[in-house]
């Protein structure tokens, strides 16, 4: 398909329109009790955002010729994840932030108490939909897959132990290799899992298109967060948020940090350009995958 952005922003919308409706199917109503904790779920998972996990899942399987509606869950799942892991960064036992998405943190707006209910509620949430939404593959070993992937990805081996590793380098000087391997895990393996669901999600893909993903997952996933670095510096707090400068405030490891704004932004460009190589597998179908690499790179928020 031709992308250009005035088509890549009516995808962006109707992406987010998607997994908008399916959080809103699948998140309990404020007025079920616990009413406290459910709407603390609601207002960090239906936030204004990005969406971009969940776009990324339905643009993999859009690539893959899949009918949408196979990832929906998928979607949802990913996007609860990432808002379990924002609610807990943001507590004040980690990065201790009060603005999120242009709105107060979740432990601001309720309590600490409810926000650590909020996030482990919803983590468990996530994998309650991967086995039950009826819409996606009826393949049971690839919904097995989808289950060991998300489990893989955002715990110890993934998402969580690239926070872990985060604290314990605040303040530390680390090579480029240590801060990518952190990223890696923060930030990158969700990311890959986002791919990962769509390719699972496809009934005849090859294993070499499997591979050819995942390698340009893994080249996006680190050049999101070096441009996340770069905005952490560049950016400001109305556009991007929430507090511009609060790596450098506390003296966390970063690629500008390390490697200097300039290199940092050679290594965006690099690393798109590791991810479009990745997709020369594939025809102009991946040309919204090859338009998300730019988007990536070019983002200001």
């Amino acid at each position: 398909m031709k992308i250009d952005k005035q088509r890549f922003e009516s995808l962006l919308e109707l992406y987010q329109q998607r997994v908008n409706q399916a959080l809103e199917h699948w998140l309990p109503a404020e007025a079920v009790n616990p009413m406290t904790l459910h709407k603390a779920m609601r207002y960090s998972v239906l936030a204004p955002g990005k969406r971009v996990r969940p776009v990324l899942v339905y643009a993999t399987a859009s690539t893959l010729g899949l009918d949408l509606k196979r990832v929906d869950g998928a979607a949802a799942a990913v996007e609860m994840i990432h808002a379990y892991s924002l609610i807990h960064d943001d507590l004040p036992a980690m990065d201790d932030d009060d603005l999120r998405r242009g709105r107060p943190t979740c432990h601001v707006e309720f309590d600490e108490a409810t926000a650590i209910l909020a996030g482990d509620a919803l983590q468990a949430l996530a994998f309650y939909v991967l086995s039950h939404d009826q819409q996606m593959t009826q393949n049971s070993a690839a919904k097995l897959e989808m289950v060991e992937k998300l489990s893989l990805f955002s715990g110890s081996r993934g998402m969580a132990g690239g926070q872990a590793i985060d604290l314990t380098s605040v303040g530390k000087s680390l090579n480029i290799t240590e801060l990518e391997t952190m990223h890696i895990h923060k930030t990158g393996a969700l990311i890959r899992t986002c791919i990962q669901f769509a390719a699972l999600s496809s009934d005849n893909l090859s294993d070499d298109k499997f591979h050819a993903l995942d390698s340009y997952a893994k080249a996006i996933g680190l050049s999101f967060q070096v441009q996340d670095d770069i905005l952490d510096v560049i950016g400001d707090t109305e556009t991007l948020g929430k507090p511009q400068g609060s790596d450098m405030q506390r003296n966390k490891p970063t690629f500008p940090s390390i490697i200097g704004l300039e290199a940092s932004r050679e290594k965006t460009l690099e690393l798109h350009e590791k991810a479009l190589q990745s997709l020369s597998i594939f025809g102009e179908e991946a040309d919204i995958l090859r338009y998300i690499s730019t988007w990536f790179v070019e983002r200001t928020h």
